[in-house]
């Protein structure tokens, strides 16, 4: 028995988006900016793709989707957009818990003379509002916050951060400051409207709503301005450059559709099975829950191991140890050049070094079951067992070689 619990990490591609993939591959496969027949129905692919795109999100105007190569092109194409609109560095905020395609992107930026403001998290791994509003200085040009965190599934406050950035633009109209963020593991799993919500900019990915890999999308509120990453032909608005992969961006907008389509009934039945997973590892000694309880993504469970020791005994060996036994999750630790570092995340929300190397995260989707939720815990449960067993022997054998 095969087991899948990563679907934060991608998703398996869904039948209906394979099947329009495949059509296109072999009817509609010209290139959508020629003039001609071919072109013209490839053109068309893309265009409807862009409308459904745009639904999930509650996009009045389709063409404030721009479609990338995936969350971190469009990660990429928000902050550096914005940033080589300004001939001198100015200043930009971001949370301390962003996903690397934003928090390396800044790095960039600090080394160009940009200043960075990194707000701190609590425990939950939440931005404090009043911390944003303390941070905004006169030269601030872009606040970047992540919506749902991967590691943690931690959903932040987004509306009345966004509120708080849109409140200043009203009273000082020369201030220029916008408001990204990347909702890459929030969209299809939480209802997202920008009509409502306070947004300019917003990351979006093909697969991890059951879409293809390999493209994404930057929705752009109309009216906000960016500067291209590439120089080329002017696709897609002109922020763009390059043929689009009409085949990708066709199986994209099939999931984008039909995720919005399942909200309803899907995101509670995955709220259901998270609750049913936490309230049984919580009987598991020394796994702490780690995130926010409420608000949260409603297919995320992330725990730590509040006595982790290094590689004998991790997050990176509980995913090790699952496989082995057919049952696919991921460790928030990372392993560089064969050392084992704690997560930056877990070390953000205050977390110590030791039990920042103890993160393991399970996700849940459209295939997950009771059953699968049930035998997941009861194997995590014996491989600790067992673990643990076995680094008190080698502790014991350690003092008395001493």
């Amino acid at each position: 028995m095969q087991i899948y619990l990563d679907y934060s990490a991608t998703t398996p591609t869904r039948k209906e988006a394979i099947a329009v993939m495949q059509t296109v591959l072999t009817q509609q496969w010209g290139n959508p900016s020629s003039l001609h027949e071919w072109g013209q129905r490839a053109a068309t692919v893309v265009e409807e793709a862009r409308v459904q795109v745009a639904g999930l999100i509650n996009a009045v105007d389709p063409a404030s989707i721009i479609f990338t190569s995936g969350g971190t092109e469009a990660n990429n194409l928000a902050i550096m957009g914005v940033a080589r609109l300004y001939a001198v560095p100015q200043h930009i905020i971001i949370s301390s818990v962003e996903h690397s395609a934003i928090s390396e992107t800044v790095k960039l930026l600090e080394m160009w003379g940009w200043e960075v403001t990194r707000l701190s998290v609590d425990v939950k791994g939440r931005v404090n509002p009043l911390d944003l509003k303390a941070a905004l200085r006169h030269n601030t040009v872009l606040v970047s916050i992540i919506y749902g965190q991967s590691e943690v599934g931690t959903v932040q406050p987004i509306a009345e951060l966004g509120k708080i950035v849109r409140c200043l633009r009203r009273a000082e109209p020369s201030h220029g400051a916008l408001f990204h963020t990347d909702a890459v593991q929030a969209a299809g799993r939480l209802p997202i409207d920008v009509q409502q919500l306070p947004v300019d900019l917003v990351s979006l990915s093909s697969h991890k709503i059951y879409g293809p890999q390999g493209v994404g999308a930057l929705y752009v509120r109309p009216g906000v301005e960016l500067m291209p990453l590439l120089g080329g032909g002017g696709q897609e608005m002109g922020l763009r450059s390059g043929t689009q992969a009409v085949p990708i961006i066709a199986g994209f907008g099939v999931a984008a559709e039909l995720a919005a389509e399942e909200l309803a009934t899907e995101t509670p039945r995955l709220i259901e099975l998270r609750d049913r997973a936490f309230a049984q590892l919580a009987e598991i000694p020394g796994l702490i829950a780690t995130g926010d309880s409420c608000d949260r993504l409603p297919h995320h469970i992330s725990m730590c191991l509040e006595y982790a020791d290094g590689e004998k005994l991790s997050g990176k060996t509980l995913v090790r140890q699952l496989n082995l036994a057919g049952i696919g999750i991921s460790a928030g630790a990372a392993c560089h050049s064969g050392k084992l570092s704690p997560s930056p995340i877990l070390l953000a929300m205050g977390y110590s070094e030791k039990a920042a190397l103890g993160g393991i995260r399970i996700t849940l989707g459209r295939d997950t079951t009771e059953a699968d939720i049930d035998w997941t815990v009861m194997v995590l449960k014996q491989v600790l067992q067992r673990l643990t067993s076995e680094s008190l022997k080698l502790q014991l054998l350690q003092i008395r070689v001493k």
